[in-house]
């Protein structure tokens, strides 16, 4: 829509009062920050937006002879991503030099210990800075400005040193983001009525905060723009992502990290990471810039691969992470007295005093000069250490090597239960010892070893299009992806030509093995005996388990004629039409784009059904659920224009025998709040990809009634229903809503609440009238409101009477992959396998009474496949997924969540079946 709130930045700056002295002075004759925009970034009461800030980059590229400007990509909604290279004007001269030698012992593959120091004496260290990946935090964005002019600018000896041996790239994450944020920002005149708590949607058009975890992914085109550039083109030894905010009582938080340590990477990478954070405090602190604290002054860890300084630690690169106080609006660091002692973590507290943004804008500088100094004086260890990291990834993999995970050590305890260690070493403060040959027998049990890589036949993929797109996420983060150009065996096992191979036996074999393997989190618990403490972020994302991938792994060395595949991503084989009847086409449901294809079918007025049961075609047989497509010009010509899909279409010489489930052209009503629900986002995100037609609907249209005139479907994702905190559901996305006269008109209506005395009814008679609705994680307290024979199952009676989950101590899975029994006879199950890994973050299974079906269950003492589990065996006999009737209409209600940042493939088809199956039975009634 056209933006009402925009305001020319020179009126806004009429009503600022006049700064005494820039914040960076005027050096040399680039234009500074002060005499380039309307106010300088940094002062109280004003933010710059990205087409300032692009102007301005542009400015300084025309100017200065130390940067060069590169178009990276697009962002979601077509801003150009810049990237300013900065660096000495010689070094700029080489670029193309230094990128190659970045490369070479980034990769590590056919370069020895010899030619790795020659190219280290010769290399450049590459730093990467980046500003606004969440754009609410608003001093990374300013700040980067000033530090950019600073750089260009500055005469002094160190900027100088760290010209000649560095090559710096300071990119921006989130231009979007950046634009919304600033804008809404300055829409009021009165500075004071400046603010950004009430942005209307994600700063991400799609999946706002969510953008900086989607690095193994890579979906968003943002994120893929970087990874591009961190793990294809530059291979950075540093990767610094700057955040907000500090911790209360403080100024900032810098590394190092707490605890736990993901054990698939390489110490040498975890010990640059302190000698930085070192530095960086350092700096702080000679400086007299109090208020920096480490480990446990926040929950930040080092174990989930998502983040943009996560991943960079599976790629052999230092990953830094700050989170800094400060906004255009001034605030105060309050007394926290505990704060006021001096230790380890903070070494230099601060007090209370009121703060501006000028002041967090010179503690980044400090921080930024301290990152790009060590790498300026560490230059050549840097990229030694770079290669030495990916040489010892290559050599792991071509041997024998074992991963010690927690389950090892558990492995090991048991075994030495009862037996005495020889000696009885019993060593100070230590605890006791064990058998030293348990190290071989155990740690060292040749069945345990690593693999030496990973196949993927083709022909073996129920779902060879997502299969791709798992590869492609490999190769967007810079993984070797070969493909067989000749029948080869492993394992004593024959594979065809084309088959894909991963091996380990390569630079970036963190990242493969954290791609493939299960995660083993620690029990991470407050105290010994106490319960669970929380992880930073989730704890098991197994992507091969997410997207249903088929894949062997091989514990012995392989050969065979493999090529590379070099793009940065593929396409699946075209799909084909075959056979030659004229009746129509049998389409497997095995593949999730088989539902993009059907909803071209239907788009076009094209007729779809679903077959209840196996069909045979071609010598294959078709699970439950297959699409019968009768023949038509127009059917074709939609089967043979989607030939990119990669879907087969088999042409039959007769119907189906036996009844059919006929879809309908479907409406969806997406459901979402104002700012934005994030799981809301990923989940339009799909639809998008899939093709689905939707709108988005906010409560007031919920309420107004009357919503099967406009919906067949009204899908409620994870946070978009009010839960009660401390209730039966946990999680949900809350923030209080602003009032309406505070915001502009075109935004009033998206404000509201789904409730149970306006809402429900509404959404009550929807469902009776022939609706679907379909309610994932938290929004299941609509399900309960909507049909009481699905309640919570793992809950404890408060003595109020009411509800609520089960203690952490007793039951908690923070964010993991749980194995999921499946009756893929069921329509919303078609297409899947009897087992299948569902996402599982603190979720609330049902127990059904009545005649509610269980489409997917839990079973077994030990369904945790990748992650952490406490109580795991709790989970035995609930249901995952519900099918119930309401009236004429559906509910579909899905404890995990199932579309969980557009990850777990495999569990795609629960929401895309109910989308479209839910209306096709309302239609028989």
């Amino acid at each position: 829509m056209k933006t009402a709130f925009l305001i020319g930045a020179a009126a806004l700056a009429l009503a600022l009062p006049a700064a005494s002295e820039p914040i960076s002075p005027k050096v040399g004759a680039l234009p500074s920050p002060a005499e380039a925009f309307a106010t300088e970034p940094g002062s109280d009461y004003y933010l710059a937006n990205y087409d300032a800030y692009e102007k301005y980059l542009k400015t300084l590229a025309a100017q200065s002879d130390r940067i060069k400007l590169v178009d990276i990509g697009k962002s979601a909604e077509g801003r150009t991503m810049w990237v300013a290279i900065v660096s000495s004007p010689a070094n700029l001269a080489k670029l193309d030099r230094y990128r190659t030698i970045a490369q070479q012992l980034a990769k590590a593959d056919g370069v020895s210990e010899a030619q790795a120091q020659a190219l280290a004496n010769e290399g450049r260290a590459v730093v990467w800075i980046d500003a606004g990946l969440h754009a609410t935090e608003t001093v990374t964005t300013q700040s980067q400005i000033h530090v950019l002019y600073r750089m260009l600018s500055g005469q002094d000896a160190e900027t100088k040193r760290i010209l000649d041996e560095t090559i710096v790239l300071f990119g921006h994450d989130n231009p979007d983001g950046l634009q919304l944020v600033a804008d809404w920002y300055m829409r009021n005149k009165d500075p004071k009525d400046r603010e950004f708590r009430t942005i209307p949607r994600l700063y991400q058009k799609y999946v706002g905060h969510d953008n900086n975890r989607d690095s193994f992914m890579s979906q968003m085109p943002e994120t893929t723009a970087l990874n591009r550039v961190f793990f294809r083109q530059w291979f950075p030894q540093i990767i610094f992502n700057q955040h907000q905010t500090g911790p209360a009582g403080m100024v900032v938080f810098v590394p190092p990290f707490r605890d736990p340590f993901n054990y698939n990477y390489s110490p040498i990478v975890m010990n640059e990471l302190q000698e930085v954070g070192a530095a960086m405090h350092s700096r702080l602190v000679s400086e007299d810039k109090a208020g920096s604290g480490a480990r446990s002054a926040a929950p930040y860890s080092t174990w989930h691969n998502g983040m943009v300084r996560s991943v960079a630690y599976f790629h052999n690169s230092i990953g830094l992470l700050t989170e800094i106080i400060g906004g255009p609006t001034p605030e105060k660091i309050p007394l926290i007295p505990d704060l006021q002692l001096a230790r380890n973590d903070e070494t230099l507290p601060i007090g209370p005093r009121e703060w501006h943004l000028k002041d967090s804008l010179e503690y980044q500088w400090s921080l930024d000069r301290a990152v790009m100094d060590y790498a300026a004086r560490n230059r050549e260890r840097l990229l030694m250490n770079i290669w030495r990291m990916g040489k010892a990834s290559i050599d792991k993999g071509s041997r024998d090597s074992w991963t010690i995970t927690p389950k090892r050590i558990d492995a090991v305890k048991d075994a030495a239960k009862g037996k005495t260690a020889p000696g009885g070493e019993v060593y100070f403060r230590g605890p006791p010892a064990v058998d030293s040959a348990l190290y071989g027998s155990v740690l060292n049990d040749p069945a345990m070893r690593d693999p030496r890589g990973y196949i993927l036949p083709p022909a073996a993929q129920r779902d060879l299009p997502t299969t791709i797109a798992f590869l492609n996420a490999l190769l967007k983060n810079g993984v070797d992806v070969e493909r067989a150009t000749a029948a080869f065996t492993a394992g004593n096992k024959r594979y065809p030509a084309g088959s894909y191979v991963v091996r380990t036996a390569q630079a970036y074999r963190p990242h493969v093995l954290d791609m493939f393997e299960p995660q083993d989190h620690p029990h991470d618990a407050e105290y010994p005996g106490g319960p669970p403490k929380a992880p930073y972020d989730i704890t098991g994302y197994t992507l091969a388990y997410q997207m249903g991938v088929q894949f062997d792994r091989v514990l012995d060395g392989f050969t065979g004629s493999f090529e590379k595949v070099s793009a940065e991503a593929i396409a699946p084989p075209a799909g084909r039409i075959i056979g030659g009847g004229n009746a129509g086409w049998l389409i497997g449901h095995e593949a999730n784009n088989g539902f993009t294809l059907t909803n071209r079918l239907l788009k076009a007025g094209v007729p779809v059904h679903w077959v209840p049961g196996e069909t045979k075609v071609a010598g294959r047989t078709l699970a439950a659920g297959a699409l019968w497509v009768p023949a038509s010009p127009g059917a074709r010509a939609v089967i043979e224009q989607s030939a990119a899909l990669g879907v087969d279409a088999y042409a039959q010489s007769r119907a189906p025998a036996g009844t059919t489930w006929k879809l309908k052209p479907v409406r969806v009503g997406l459901v979402d709040r104002y700012g934005g629900v994030m799981p809301a986002g990923w989940t339009r995100w799909l639809l998008e990809q899939y093709e689905f037609p939707f709108e988005v609907v906010y409560p007031q249209q919920l309420d107004a009634g009357n919503l099967k005139a406009k919906y067949d479907v009204l899908l409620f994702a994870d946070g978009t229903v009010p839960v009660t905190r401390g209730g039966a559901y946990p999680g949900g996305y809350r923030f209080d809503l602003p009032k309406p006269e505070a915001i502009p008109a075109d935004y009033r209506g998206w404000l509201g609440e789904v409730t149970q005395d306006r809402s429900l009814p509404a959404i009550r008679d929807f469902a009776e009238g022939g609706g679907t609705v379909i309610t994932v994680g938290s929004a299941n307290t609509l399900a309960t409101w909507l049909n009481p024979s699905i309640q919570p199952a793992l809950v404890t009676k408060k003595p109020d009477g009411t509800t609520a989950a089960l203690p952490h101590k007793d039951f908690y899975i923070p964010g993991s992959l749980i194995q999921a029994s499946v009756d893929p006879r069921q329509p919303l199950a078609y297409g899947m396998t009897p087992k299948v890994d569902m996402f599982f973050d603190e979720s609330q299974p049902f127990v059904m009474s009545g005649d509610v079906r269980r489409v997917a269950w839990f079973e077994g003492a030990s369904p945790l496949r990748s992650g952490w589990a406490v109580g795991q065996e709790k989970l035995n006999g609930t249901v995952a997924v519900a099918d119930a009737d309401l009236g004429r209409g559906k509910l579909f209600a899905m404890g995990p969540e199932v579309t969980q940042r557009a990850q777990p493939y495999a569990t795609f088809k629960l929401l895309f079946n109910g989308i479209l199956y839910g209306p096709a039975v309302a239609a028989t009634r």
